[in-house]
């Protein structure tokens, strides 16, 4: 019985591809007109959902160049085929992807296929009329198979190096890419260097409580790299949805966040541990087999056949993978077989997820679409035309038998009950359904104190469970929403750019009486005063600002928050902790330094912040004000230096809407680098000054407002 329960654990789906009717790509056209209004925000008018796709795939092949194409390219496992050998390596971890594909795609609902079929007709159609963006061997015949293996869930190869090195680092040197293993696009922030504070999202949402109108209010603002491809939309289907927010570039369904007439949602980021790695007894009577209670069971061999360009003809490479039901075996060793077993591996219904979710017209459709469970991470945040707000921690998370191993860990089996074999329960995850107080709010820190108006209980009831955290950025937004104030959507709007830098709050008396305490002149007295002026915000204007950023980054340099601070962050006091500086000697001597470096730097020390830092993006170059995470900016803002010194922004804040559900929805937005990342495109910049203003759009929601705002209409690919 145990080794029956193994074998169906995360058995691969086999079988042959299926042939798909599809709608010829030539005549989709017909079925569907896109409107641009005033800053190229395209609204899709389709007569069905492939066309609709179809739409989708041709304006983001129009606005962002190969990128889709290429995306699609790599999931399909013909990067070698297309660009030789050298680019081959990604193909055999992409053709057994895409063989799962192939084999789930029928029990994907009707409507999905055919979101996947026309955006596979849509890049078809795009490359045959515009042949000159793309290598000559780029192909035209990719289908929804190909797409959908790009949206399938699998292994975080970050995660399997990590363990790799850690278990042999002289076989796995850190960060040497596994033989085999696909890019790191799609694994974990850390894994690219990246922190917690500077990449993420606010969410927030107030129920009519707490609003002017009596009606609930839904802001989006997620924090990534510019490059990161929001898309702002409409999708208008009838029968099916009017839908408006955001798609992201490289597939129809990446992460989807928006509103119909009824609802909304966004999403941000949060932190769970979806994957465990194990160690099985190899059968020592018997090659390629291991032991499971008490049995002998043989490896799966999967040989993968990739074909490449080589000069002029084609020739083939073929590699052994090996499986167990559980999970993807990443090395041998020592008669040990080490495998990761992945939460949603092989999970194909991520697009059916998010379809259900745009069409969904009340909270109990929403929250029916939600126990699909097939989307495995982020926190959603909720609210609706009934008046109803959400929060929801979301995760495919592994029920754990034992203590989390980490990526360093590989957890003995014996048997099958060793290993985790379901999933926390949906329902069981943490939730805040109309909290007392009606707010809900979320920066990414962890969900105890979503809202601390309830009983805030920091235990946690599994071991893989984030721990309690609240980061400066969270505790700002706490303080910006937690009060009991009325609010209008355009308050609502002023209140998400506040400029606000609550580390200087926390800090900057211990700083200043440090400094004091050494008797300052000339330049270190008068940078003194002009810090003791300073509002304690990173807005454009600000003079004070500059220098304390430049003075934080000395003086915190390497240092522990326990070192840093008089108090570091405590869950049982989260809310005003950390304060202080518990080596003053050392700000005092680093805020001298910092006096001169920044004089050195940028001619001033009190230089005002939009000097500095600043919005490029074609011909726009602003002053523009926020900071990054780690400061305690609401308006996180990451930035890269430029030829001549100035700070150009880069990434953080860069999309953000906010919708009021009234009997029509009432929405403003700005997509800080527009529609295109084409440089010669209208839309690359046609936003950029109004965001680094602190500004927003009025959003054309209505046909009637979308047509009165038309700038140009259209039907993709039409026939010539």
């Amino acid at each position: 019985m145990r080794l029956r329960l193994f074998a169906l654990l995360l058995a691969s789906a086999a079988g042959a591809p299926r042939s798909v009717a599809q709608t010829p790509a030539a005549d989709l056209w017909r079925e569907v007109e896109i409107v641009r209004t005033t800053t190229g925000v395209p609204h899709i008018r389709a007569q069905n959902l492939r066309a609709a796709g179809y739409a989708l795939a041709w304006l983001q092949l129009e606005d962002y160049g190969t990128r889709t194409a290429m995306q699609i390219l790599r999931a399909s496992g013909r990067m070698g085929l297309v660009f030789g050998r050298d680019s081959m390596e990604q193909d055999f971890l992409a053709r057994r992807n895409r063989a799962r594909a192939v084999a789930s795609y029928s029990k994907l609902e009707p409507n999905t296929r055919d979101i996947y079929d026309g955006f596979a007709q849509g890049i078809n159609r795009y490359i045959a009329l515009n042949p000159a963006e793309y290598p000559a061997t780029m192909p035209t015949d990719f289908t929804g198979f190909d797409v959908l293996a790009g949206d399938m869930g699998g292994p975080a190869y970050a995660a399997v190096r990590r363990f790799l090195s850690a278990l042999d680092p002289k076989q796995f040197p850190p960060d040497a890419p596994r033989r085999g293993a696909p890019p790191s696009e799609g694994d974990d922030a850390e894994a690219r260097g990246l922190t917690r504070d500077n990449v993420g999202s606010n969410a927030w949402a107030f129920a009519p409580s707490r609003t002017k109108s009596g009606k609930a209010i839904l802001l989006r603002n997620p924090h990534l790299a510019w490059s990161s491809g929001y898309y702002e939309a409409q999708m208008t289907v009838p029968g099916h949805f009017d839908f408006y927010g955001d798609f992201r570039i490289g597939g129809p369904f990446a992460v989807v966040g928006g509103f119909n007439e009824q609802l909304g949602w966004s999403t941000t980021n949060n932190a769970q541990r979806l994957q465990e790695f194990y160690a099985l007894e190899m059968d020592p009577a018997k090659p390629d087999h291991f032991l499971i209670d008490g049995t002998s069971v043989k490896l799966t061999r999967d040989l993968v056949t990739v074909k490449f360009r080589n000069g002029t003809g084609v020739s083939s490479e073929t590699r052994e993978f090996w499986d167990t039901p559980a999970g993807p075996v990443i090395h041998r060793a020592l008669g040990r077989v080490y495998i990761v077993k992945t939460a949603n591996d092989g999970e194909y219904r991520g697009g059916e997820q998010f379809l259900r979710m745009m069409h969904a017209r009340s909270l109990d459709e929403w929250k029916a679409a939600m126990r699909l469970h097939a989307r495995g991470t982020s926190n959603f945040t909720y609210a609706d035309k009934a008046g109803n707000i959400l929060m929801v921690w979301n995760a495919a998370l592994p029920l754990l038998p034992h203590p989390t191993g980490g990526d360093t860990l590989a957890i003995p089996v014996k048997q099958t009950n060793d290993m985790w074999t379901q999933y926390v329960p949906w329902d069981s995850l943490p939730q805040f359904l109309n909290p007392k107080g009606g707010y809900v709010h979320q920066e990414n820190s962890s969900p105890h104190f979503t809202n601390i108006r309830e009983k805030v209980d920091t235990t946690n009831r599994y071991p893989n469970f984030e721990k309690p955290s609240l980061s400066l950025r969270s505790q700002l937004g706490l303080q910006l929403v937690g009060g009991t104030n009325k609010v209008s959507l355009e308050e609502v709007v002023k209140l998400k750019h506040s400029y606000r830098m609550l580390l200087a709050d926390r800090v900057k008396p211990d700083l200043v009486a440090a400094v004091k305490r050494t008797n300052p002149t000339g330049d270190v007295a008068a940078a003194l005063s002009l810090l003791e002026q300073w509002d304690n915000t990173a807005a454009p204007e600000s003079k004070g600002a500059m220098l304390f950023e430049i003075w934080w980054t000395r003086y915190g340099m390497g240092l522990a928050d326990s070192l840093r601070y008089t108090k570091a962050w405590d869950s049982a006091d989260p809310t005003r902790t950390p304060y202080g500086l518990s080596q003053p000697a050392k700000a005092a001597e680093a805020f001298t330094w910092a006096v001169a470096e920044t004089t050195r730097r940028y001619g001033s020390y009190d230089v005002a912040w939009g000097t500095v830092h600043r919005v490029r993006r074609g011909p726009v170059d602003v002053p523009v004000g926020g900071c990054g995470g780690a400061l305690g900016c609401f308006r996180v803002l990451n930035f890269a230096r430029d030829p001549d010194g100035k700070l150009s922004v880069n990434g953080g804040d860069g999309w953000v809407l906010a919708v009021e559900f009234g009997d029509t929805p009432r929405a403003y937005s700005a997509l800080a680098y527009g529609n295109s990342a084409r440089p010669e495109s209208p839309w690359y910049s046609s936003q950029a000054e109004l965001f680094a203003t602190g500004n927003l759009k009025l959003v054309a929601y209505t046909a009637a407002d979308v047509d009165r705002q038309a700038i140009v209409r259209y039907r993709p690919g039409e026939k010539r």
